[in-house]
């Protein structure tokens, strides 16, 4: 896999990931469970209008990931394991990122308002990193897959 291809696989996925735990973030923790807000410093309507805002850039990330992973089937340069390297590394990077810096440092919401939110921000936290170590493993397993190939060649 030539390397220009293995960084489009690799953005893809890490596009698509972000866009996709996002998504999934909104979707069950903002909208369905109503556990908080993107922005939770202020009214109501302002938490509603940053979710509207943070919902977009979801989606953006997925469309962009999508368009980079439809280029990528086109020109049959696909390379799965990185692709889904990528993906995990995104994903999880976005969730340790919320987890840690709008969570704790920033402060602009919790993961939800309970007076022992160490048990969810353990889980939270601790999810986003086993989900990293995934992308980092397959990002690594690809990288070591593509060194073997060009040694054959």
């Amino acid at each position: 896999m030539k390397g220009r291809y293995q960084s489009r696989n690799l953005w893809s996925g890490v596009l698509f990931g972000l866009g996709a735990i996002a998504f999934f973030d909104e979707v069950v923790f903002h909208q369905l469970l109503r556990w908080h807000h993107f922005y939770d410093l202020a009214t109501t309507d302002i938490g509603l209008i940053s979710d509207g805002l943070f919902h977009a850039f979801s989606w953006f990330a997925t469309i962009g990931g999508l368009f980079m992973f439809a280029d990528l089937r086109r020109r049959k340069a696909l390379h799965w394991t990185r692709w889904w390297g990528g993906f995990l590394t995104g994903a999880g990077a976005f969730q340790l990122y919320d987890g840690l810096i709008q969570h704790k440092v920033m402060r602009i919401h919790q993961i939800r308002y309970v007076e022992n939110v160490i048990y969810y921000d353990i889980a939270w936290n601790v999810s986003a990193v086993l989900i990293l170590l995934a992308g980092v493993y397959l990002l690594r397993k690809s990288r070591k897959q593509n060194e073997s190939r060009a040694g054959e060649v």
